[in-house]
């Protein structure tokens, strides 16, 4: 009898115990939510959703409890987002504009991991032949020329983007100045919209290939053609970085951080290869080759 009263005794305090440790345990989940981190991007891996997949994917494959929150912008203000810590991680093109931030101090890049190309393109009847041109500089002052007298349009992003930097720098090479001329428009608003202006209105314009093959690819953009690729001034080159400002110093950030850089220059190659092929190119095996690239396109200023 008393063998009995002591096994219901220990049965009654390993069930306490056991309530004790479930109620320990959820109030602490609890008390550890999941990990929100803010990323600026460039409209055009977000449009093309190449970084939803690549941030889906990180999530299933390491299982990191975190969730993201993606504010799509142009470079410039993803840049600026990064810099004053409203964003922890930035997805940018502007090679140029990133090195300011970097001499600053305001930003840490954290890998380069894909590239493409800009690339010029405009109504298929190319009034200003830039089909013609040697190169994307000769390029821009053919339109210059024909915008002029009356012949072509151009249309700008405006919006301070990795790709509206990109054309800034190339009218610079020009010694030309758009600026003001009534053939010169801007948008200032993303890829996809600015191809479809300049769909509708039969003018030029400068964009990433990535967008440009999408929209084509879903019959968006009938009218407008390819007409020229320049792999010394349009190489086009992403890179990750993480914001130095003190909001985004939280342990979980930076292990969250560093584990989806190791993520995105190993297993994330695998998937920019296998599904974006002839959109966005992994770094993978021309990693000097892209660095000098970026190198040289910051150094344009």
């Amino acid at each position: 009898m008393r063998r009995t009263k002591i096994s219901v005794a220990l049965a009654i305090v390993l069930s306490i115990a056991l309530v004790t440790a479930s109620v320990y345990l959820t109030l602490m989940s609890r008390s550890q939510p999941e990990v929100v981190i803010t990323i600026s991007s460039t409209t055009s891996l977000y449009q093309m959703g190449v970084l939803e997949d690549l941030l889906n994917d990180f999530r299933n494959y390491t299982q990191h409890d975190v969730r993201f929150k993606v504010l799509a912008k142009g470079s410039g203000e993803a840049l600026r987002l990064l810099a004053d810590g409203s964003a922890c991680l930035g997805f940018v093109h502007a090679p140029s504009l990133e090195l300011q931030y970097i001499s600053r101090g305001e930003i840490e890049r954290l890998a380069i991991f894909a590239y493409n190309e800009f690339v010029i393109v405009g109504p298929r009847t190319d009034p200003a032949n830039v089909s013609g041109a040697k190169d994307a500089v000769e390029a821009f002052k053919r339109i210059y020329y024909a915008g002029e007298v009356g012949l072509a349009k151009f249309i700008s992003r405006g919006d301070m983007s990795g790709t509206n930097v990109r054309e800034l720098q190339i009218w610079s090479l020009t010694g030309l100045n758009p600026e003001g001329r009534s053939w010169y428009l801007r948008t200032g608003q993303g890829m996809v919209q600015t191809l479809i202006m300049a769909e509708n209105l039969g003018a030029y314009t400068l964009t990433d290939v990535g967008t440009w093959m999408s929209l084509r690819n879903q019959g968006k953009l009938q009218e407008l053609t390819e007409l020229k690729r320049d792999l010394t001034y349009l190489v086009n080159v992403y890179s990750l970085y993480i914001s130095k400002s003190q909001a985004c110093s939280s342990p979980e950030v930076l292990r969250v951080a560093y584990a989806l850089r190791d993520y995105i220059v190993t297993r994330g190659q695998d998937i920019l290869s296998q599904k974006y092929r002839g959109l966005l190119s992994p770094i993978r095996g021309s990693e000097e080759v892209v660095l000098r690239a970026w190198e040289s396109l910051a150094g344009l200023g």
